[in-house]
């Protein structure tokens, strides 16, 4: 009995030291959200020593093991090892013993690691003998790393020497180039797993690219060459300049308090950064609205370039030890210099002979780049931080020189390399410093699902998108892009206008396009340059998104679109110019921006809008020409097919039928298909063709049917009914009533079972024709069903715009809103109770917003001008969308 009583109170004793833990941590953190101390996690990590030694020295289980004759060890591993323990971190040990592991130690399991469970502690544990760990180490890296970290807490420390003395001599001296080249390799497969978080919009600030994990990385092969003990020898083994280190140490302390933030926030261990936490740790960080620029996007921004910065130290690190690449670089082929002040090093990177050269030649900092660019060698960690040390010398005098001028455009106009020149001279400020404006739009985040990156990393990455037009790295595929960039007879205006066609986001408000050409022009006469050169890039940057738009929210086949983009471009050469910046833009927005679908539209407006420039002559003039032929073509089609009499009185009867504008913009082919489908559609509602785009990854719905009012209406809804989205829509009503509507869809998120899918849309859109579906009830019976349904990221404000000046016989509508499911049948749904016949829809989704444009007319086919039917559709629509499931 005694000996249960004594149990019992050793386990209170044992749970009392961890409630004592629980407080003093929760007291630590209440201390530091007052105000953060960079000794935040060394705390933390000393408060878990404490739980560990107080129950190591109380321990009844420990004397029963007899320590004596079989000694063992508590050991921190990981970010407890390295004193980076974390709000909700893991806390990772080794219980080391020296010959075997004893059969009590599950109960000493029990006595040291449950209560910590208890406390909603994560504990992971490890029980092994220091021969299996050397064993086991000697064979997986994950396990290795985690012993580089060991430290040792309490428990017999002659242990933790032997352990650590038998890494170096048993593994690491053995095969040190085969384990760091192991790290690397499996370094790169993090990144590619969970991505470049310096850039994402939900950044990993653990495992992603630019995270923690990149510092571990630089830690872990220092240690293995210099068998490093505390993060300061860094910089004492010369792996860091004193600056660097100051700092990376800055860095890391930024995004450990972010990530303690982010752990309390969520109330668990969280290292992705999901947008709902964003704005909340903006707020809690203290970051203020500043120049337009809202908390979040300040915060993000700070953030962003934190983690670009441990970015850019990691590949900087593994390029000068050579460990950049799969095989060793050979050392002995070096490049070398001609420009006196500029040497190569022996780790094969640009350098300055000395500071003073800098000062007598200060043209050496654009210089460096420059040879950079010309023996394709990065410059080296010192370069870079003389270049940010010496950046004042780069006043007007020296941006205004004709030598520092072309040593830029020949680093613009250069093709990329495996690095990027042109984000060297951003991440060493120089680019700012040689264009000031730029400061404005560095780590500038746009806090939407649209934008993935900063402004200022976008405008670089439009550059070398443009640059790799026609190579290997051309994302597009296609060989138009390359033969215009090949053809232009300056490129260096083409990319002057990428590098600064965003530059206008640097002020706060809307019109970035508008303020960034007139601060575009200011910054090129500035320069020196020629009136006309000034120009050009001033008009590709204000109108950089005129092709997009018109592209994505106008009838591509109207002939009025592309005499209205002609009218705005005027000359050939502009217009490849504004083609290519527009599609490099999309590109580097992100995969939301740029898809099949949007590169085919724009293609074909390019094309078309190329026509009409290139003939000089309206294509109206052929017009009538060009009907007569398809007319010909497709009675001549179809009577080579049917020889009887009635057929040819029937297909003639047909063509009549036909509009203009649906003869125009339709091919011969499908023209006869359409005809096809018409003949087959006999008594039934509708009939349609479902084919697949492949280039596009589209489905085209061609759909023939009974025209009559709300007919669109009625379709979107049944594809909102079935989890369809549509792209795009074009509407033709024949004169004998047919409506023969084309619609381009999305495919179906589960391809497997499409044509389970196709048949239950079939079933629903005969039900709803008939009468005996009701879709409101039913799109809103669904909407109820999807609780995963998420609420917009920004706030923005809908926007409606009737537009009657565009268009000879459309009224065009515009509704900008942010998606939500059964947006486009609750609008066409309002377009229809005021009594508008929907003629063409174009759908435009950028994943938080959506522009929906329809050509409408009035049930008597005219245009709507009058002031009282504006004002009714503006509020109608309006209505619906504030007023939304």
């Amino acid at each position: 009995m005694a000996i249960g009583a004594e149990k019992n109170l050793h386990n209170i004793k044992c749970e009392n030291a961890a409630e004592t833990l629980r407080r003093e941590r929760q007291k630590l953190y209440e201390d530091s959200l007052k105000e953060y101390t960079p000794v935040f996690l060394e705390k933390h990590s000393r408060l878990m020593d404490d739980y560990f030694i107080e129950s190591f020295e109380k321990s009844k289980i420990g004397p029963v093991m007899a320590i004596g004759r079989n000694p063992f060890a508590i050991i921190a591993l990981g970010g407890y090892g390295r004193e980076e323990q974390c709000l909700f971190s893991d806390v990772d040990l080794l219980f080391l013993f020296e010959d075997r592991v004893p059969e009590h130690t599950e109960k000493l399991i029990k006595e040291v690691v449950y209560p910590l469970w208890d406390i909603g502690l994560e504990v992971g544990y490890a029980t092994r003998s220091l021969k299996e760990c050397i064993n086991m180490g000697a064979s997986d890296n994950q396990i290795l790393t985690s012993l580089l970290d060991a430290r040792f807490i309490c428990g017999m420390s002659f242990l933790y020497s032997r352990l650590m003395e038998q890494v170096h001599k048993k593994i690491l001296n053995k095969g040190s180039e085969k384990i760091i080249r192991g790290l690397v390799e499996s370094n790169s497969l993090r990144h590619q797993r969970y991505g470049d978080s310096a850039y994402m919009l939900e950044p990993n600030i653990k495992e992603g690219q630019g995270g923690l994990r990149d510092y571990h990385t630089i830690l872990w092969i220092a240690r293995i060459l210099s068998d490093i003990k505390k993060p300061r020898d860094l910089e004492y083994y010369g792996y860091l300049s004193h600056n660097d280190f100051n700092d990376l140490s800055e860095c890391l302390s930024f995004i450990w308090h972010v990530r303690n933030r982010l752990h309390y926030l969520a109330g668990r261990k969280c290292d992705q950064l999901y947008f709902e936490y964003q704005p909340k740790l903006a707020n809690e960080l203290k970051f203020k609205l500043e120049n337009g620029h809202k908390p979040v996007e300040r915060f993000l921004g700070e953030l962003h370039g934190r983690m670009e910065f441990l970015k850019q130290q990691l590949m900087m690190f593994l390029y000068e030890f050579g460990y950049d690449r799969k095989q060793p670089r050979r050392r002995k082929f070096f490049k070398h210099t001609k420009i006196d002040g500029l040497e190569v090093t022996k780790r094969g990177s640009l350098n300055f002979i000395s500071s003073e050269k800098i000062l007598t030649d200060p043209e050496l900092l654009i210089k460096i780049f420059e040879e950079s660019v010309n023996l394709r060698i990065p410059l080296s960690a010192e370069a870079k931080r003389l270049i940010k040390e010496f950046g004042y010398l780069i006043d007007d005098t020296f941006i205004s020189s004709d030598s520092a001028i072309r040593s830029f455009e020949k680093i613009l106009v250069a093709p990329p390399a495996s690095f990027n020149v042109l984000t060297e001279m951003l991440n060493t400020g120089f680019l700012e410093c040689f264009i000031p404006e730029i400061k404005g739009i560095v780590n500038r985040i746009q806090f939407d699902e649209y934008h993935i990156y900063p402004v200022d990393r976008h405008s670089l990455r439009t550059v070398r998108t443009i640059k790799n037009f026609g190579t290997g790295d051309d994302i597009t595929g296609d060989w138009l892009c390359g033969n215009l960039y090949q053809e232009l007879k300056n490129k260096k205006i083409l990319l002057w206008a990428a590098l600064l066609h965003d530059i206008g986001k640097g002020e706060s408000g809307g019109g970035h396009s508008k303020r960034g050409a007139k601060i575009a022009k200011n910054i090129l006469s500035g320069m020196g340059f020629k009136r006309e050169k000034v120009e050009t890039v001033s008009f590709l940057i204000r109108e950089h998104l005129t092709l997009i738009k018109t592209a994505t929210r106008r009838d591509i086949n109207d002939e009025e679109t592309t005499v209205f983009c002609a009218g705005i471009v005027k000359e050939i050469e502009l217009l490849k110019m504004l083609y290519l910046l527009t599609v490099a833009d999309s590109i580097a927005t992100g995969h939301k921006a740029w898809n099949n679908w949007t590169f085919s539209l724009l293609r074909e407006l390019f094309l078309k809008t190329l026509n009409i420039m290139e003939k000089g002559e309206l294509a109206s003039s052929e017009a009538f020409e060009v009907i007569e032929n398809k007319k010909k073509k497709l009675l001549s089609a179809v009577c080579s097919k049917e020889s009887e009499q009635d057929v040819e009185i029937h297909i003639k009867t047909h063509i009549e039928t036909l509009s203009p504008r649906y003869l125009l913009s339709t091919p011969d082919h499908e023209l006869l298909e359409h005809y096809r489908l018409y003949r087959s559609l006999g008594t039934s509602e509708f009939v349609w063709k479902i084919e697949t785009h492949v280039e596009s990854d589209t489905r085209i719905i061609t759909i023939c049917a009974k025209d009559r009012p709300g007919l669109f209406s009625k379709m979107a809804g049944v594809y909102t009914l079935n989890g369809l989205d549509i792209l795009d829509a074009r509407i033709n009503t024949w004169k004998n009533g047919i409506a023969l509507d084309i619609f381009t869809l999305k495919p179906p998120a589960d391809q497997i079972f499409e044509e389970n899918k196709w048949a239950k849309t079939k079933e629903n859109l005969e039900s709803a024709l008939s009468g005996h579906l009701d879709l409101t009830i039913a799109i809103n019976e669904k909407l109820s069903e999807q609780l995963d349904h998420k609420p917009p990221l920004t706030s923005r404000m809908h926007k409606i715009n009737i537009d009657n000046n565009s268009s000879s016989f459309f009224t065009i509508i515009e509704v900008f809103s942010y998606d939500f499911p059964g947006l486009l049948y609750k609008i066409t749904n309002a377009l229809f109770s005021c009594r508008l016949d929907i003629k063409l829809a174009k759908i435009a989704t950028k994943v938080d917003q959506v522009v929906d444009v329809f050509y409408v007319m009035d049930f008597d086919g005219q245009k709507v001008d009058s002031k009282e039917r504006v004002s009714l559709i503006e509020t109608a629509i309006s209505e619906v969308l504030t007023a939304k499931a």
